[in-house]
């Protein structure tokens, strides 16, 4: 089976944002000599814990440190940019690492209304009922042929991303819903369900997308995958101490408490939570893989059965030690090291 890796680009508590980027950089190239298949990064805005703003210049940073794996978004939040932008932005990464740039387009905006609005204000669009026709509009921009657009006067004009591309990037839709999963399947675009924060509901969605599926000029059958978070240590006992900070952040989130830089594991053992964040905190066990090596890639081989899918994309939900260096990440990287080795990846070249 085929192993990838979703980077939130975290930033933990006496670490910069310079720092965090170092650690992804590192872990990307980690996750490109293991063999993974794809390495993507998400869209989150002003969040303490999150250096993720902006995937299309962190990808452009990804695939110039490494050197066969594919770098995409999980996912561009189409709400927040124009079309144009977007399609221009993934051109011009494809046209510098041909054949290794994937486009996931979401429709959730990314951040909260505040910072919703400020984007809107920029020039971008909150608009999520124009989602379908933007993922169009990017495929046409994207292709060969470009878009067309129709004056008022009548006059057609024609658009394209790039003057002269020889390959385009892979465009996948995101989702954790069944409007998702219908979108994507009428498209006739790959589908990713994001199983690592929304685990219910993945049945019916894939059933939805693969049972609908139309084909298209670029896919002829469905293609799927699903997300996770993964710890993996060498006993469980160690890997519930990496995963506990994030854990932590998560019941923090739940439960609207304000957010900080993402705990160090001492940090997380010293701190004290609600009754109501210890029930979030065990209730995000069952979903969670959380374990020593065999067991844990056994339990990502389950999910990929249970789901029928032939990729997982793991996101390493390991934080750092105290002593760890601020610009590596060796509690996520072990992680990927560990379920490459059980799962027999075959190491680049």
């Amino acid at each position: 089976m085929k192993l990838s890796v979703l980077d939130l680009v975290p930033v933990r508590s006496r670490q910069s944002s310079a720092e965090a980027l170092a650690a992804a950089i590192d872990l990307a190239q980690v996750a490109d000599e293991l063999g993974f298949e794809r390495y993507w990064v998400a869209e989150h805005h002003n969040m303490p814990s999150v250096a993720s703003t902006n995937p299309a210049v962190i990808i452009g940073i990804l695939a110039a440190h490494t050197k066969r794996i594919r770098v995409g978004s999980g996912g561009v939040m189409l709400p927040n940019h124009a079309p144009l932008v977007v399609a221009e932005q993934f051109a011009l990464l494809e046209a510098a690492a041909p054949g290794r740039i994937d486009l996931g387009l979401g429709r959730a905006p990314g951040s909260d209304p505040v910072v919703t609005a400020v984007l809107n204000r920029s020039g971008a669009t909150s608009d999520v009922n124009s989602f379908p026709n933007y993922v169009s509009d990017i495929a046409a921009l994207l292709s060969e042929d470009g878009a067309t657009v129709r004056l008022t006067s009548g006059t057609e004009y024609e658009l394209r991303a790039t003057p002269a591309a020889t390959s385009t990037p892979n465009i996948w839709l995101l989702g954790s819903s069944d409007y998702s999963a219908t979108l994507a399947a009428s498209l006739g675009l790959p589908y990713v369900f994001a199983h690592h924060f929304a685990g219910a509901g993945a049945e019916r969605a894939l059933e939805i997308y693969r049972s609908q599926f139309q084909p298209s000029p670029v896919l002829d059958a469905p293609r799927t995958f699903v997300t996770a978070n993964v710890v993996a240590a060498p006993t469980a006992a160690e890997a519930y101490d990496l995963a506990l900070p994030n854990l932590q952040m998560m019941a923090r989130l739940r439960t609207n408490e304000q957010l900080g830089r993402l705990a160090t594991v001492e940090e997380a053992k010293a701190t004290t939570m609600t009754p109501l964040q210890d029930e979030f905190i065990a209730a995000s066990l069952s979903s969670w893989i959380i374990d020593e090596p065999e067991a844990a890639a056994r339990r990502v081989r389950e999910l990929a059965k249970r789901f029928d899918v032939d990729e997982v994309m793991v996101s390493p939900g390991a934080s750092a030690h105290d002593a760890d260096p601020a610009n590596r990440t060796p509690g996520r990287a072990s992680t990927l090291r560990l379920l490459a080795e059980q799962l027999a990846l075959v190491p680049a070249a």
